[in-house]
């Protein structure tokens, strides 16, 4: 059994309920593989991004992935324009997305309230 798995089936053992899966590469690029342990072991999964939502985690809600990188070019164009980097405002996330997928919510034997559905920007049936 993989490290990942054993720290899974501790939490089923523990009697957890759900994971959140922190925003980092690793996780992000393992998330098929999270997603399908949270399955097995029914424990409940929020995500930062929504392709973790797609590959079957239950929640996501985070920054806007499309923004920081049109942000990104922007800070680009200046710098080939000759902007000194020390110039460069440093800026925070300021557009959100809630995706939810109601076919983990199922599978877990969970009903999602409709006043959150309502709220997602998207609802993967």
């Amino acid at each position: 059994m993989g490290d990942c798995e054993r720290a899974f089936s501790i939490m089923a053992e523990q009697r957890v309920d759900g994971v959140y899966v922190v925003p980092d590469v690793l996780f992000f690029s393992q998330a098929a593989r999270l997603t399908e342990l949270a399955a097995k072991y029914r424990l409940a999964s929020l995500h930062q991004f929504r392709e973790e939502v797609e590959a079957g985690g239950l929640m996501s809600y985070g920054h806007s992935n499309t923004v920081p990188w049109r942000r990104a070019a922007t800070f680009v164009d200046q710098l080939l324009k000759g902007a000194s980097p020390a110039d460069l405002p440093v800026q925070q996330p300021t557009e959100f997305e809630f995706f939810i997928n109601l076919r983990t919510a199922a599978a877990l034997g969970l009903t999602i309230p409709p006043t959150l559905l309502a709220r997602a920007d998207e609802v993967i049936e």
